[in-house]
């Protein structure tokens, strides 16, 4: 079946430091439902099958299935922003899901509980998360921000191709960015950068004009469009020409 009113997401504003925004997501679907979704550089903590599970930055395609009836509750951090509740390095969580309570150091179980209760209101399932949060603590750290900024600056310039590149805009050498990347994101700049670049690719698909695909890759940094369209299909799991018919105009 095809997305439809059965599945619900919200974003929810989020005080907590750190946090970028709260998201919840509720469905209702009697036959299973794969939601799919590109990992971007930033962990997560969510709510689901009894636990808050930190998801750090995966490489892979995230796709989750959903059957029944549910919702799960999750934290979106802002890059960097994980390392203040952590106090340590975040790279060592890539790739992995891992309860919060091995993670932070503070029993998660019973905030899932009141996160999870059925048909639990929003403002109840933001209340536990952030009662969460709380407990376990925030000590900021001013590099973490500056690096932070570096990933909304590569996100917002796709004119920013190259990890070299990144690093003379915040002013370090190119191994200082890496060190620092592997610190505070989880992920180093060079995958970042590709990473925003495709999702600039997917909205070139999505405007719902003509797309001259060879003249996108070279712009976005990509040796030439085969290149594009094999990382593109990797990630989005169909080839961009494909996806451009499959949602052109759509949000």
């Amino acid at each position: 079946m095809g997305r439809a009113e059965p599945i619900g997401v919200r974003r929810i504003a989020c005080d907590s430091p750190g946090v970028d925004y709260l998201w919840r997501v509720r469905w209702d679907v009697p036959e299973p439902y794969e939601q799919h979704i590109v990992p971007q550089p930033r962990l997560h903590l969510a709510a689901e099958d009894g636990r808050l599970l930190v998801h750090g930055v995966t490489r892979r395609p995230f796709v989750r299935r959903l059957l029944g009836r549910g919702h799960v509750l999750g934290a979106s951090f802002l890059p960097g922003g994980f390392h203040g509740y952590l106090r340590g390095p975040v790279g060592g969580l890539s790739d992995t899901v891992r309860p919060a309570g091995e993670v932070l150091g503070v029993d998660d179980r019973p905030y899932a509980a009141r996160i999870l209760t059925p048909d639990s209101p929003d403002d109840a399932m933001v209340e536990a998360m952030t009662d969460y949060l709380a407990e376990v603590g925030y000590e900021a750290d001013p590099r973490a921000a500056a690096v932070g900024e570096l990933v909304a600056e590569a996100g917002r310039d796709r004119s920013l191709v190259r990890a070299d590149a990144l690093a003379a805009r915040g002013g370090v050498g190119l191994r200082t960015l890496q060190r620092e990347f592997a610190v505070y994101v989880g992920i180093g700049p060079k995958w970042v950068l590709q990473r925003f670049r495709l999702l600039d690719a997917a909205a070139a698909a999505r405007s719902g004009e003509a797309v001259d695909w060879a003249a996108l890759a070279v712009e976005l940094g990509f040796t030439d469009q085969a290149h594009l369209v094999r990382r593109f299909t990797e990630v989005v799991g169909t080839p961009p020409a494909t996806y451009a018919r499959e949602v052109g105009g759509g949000p």
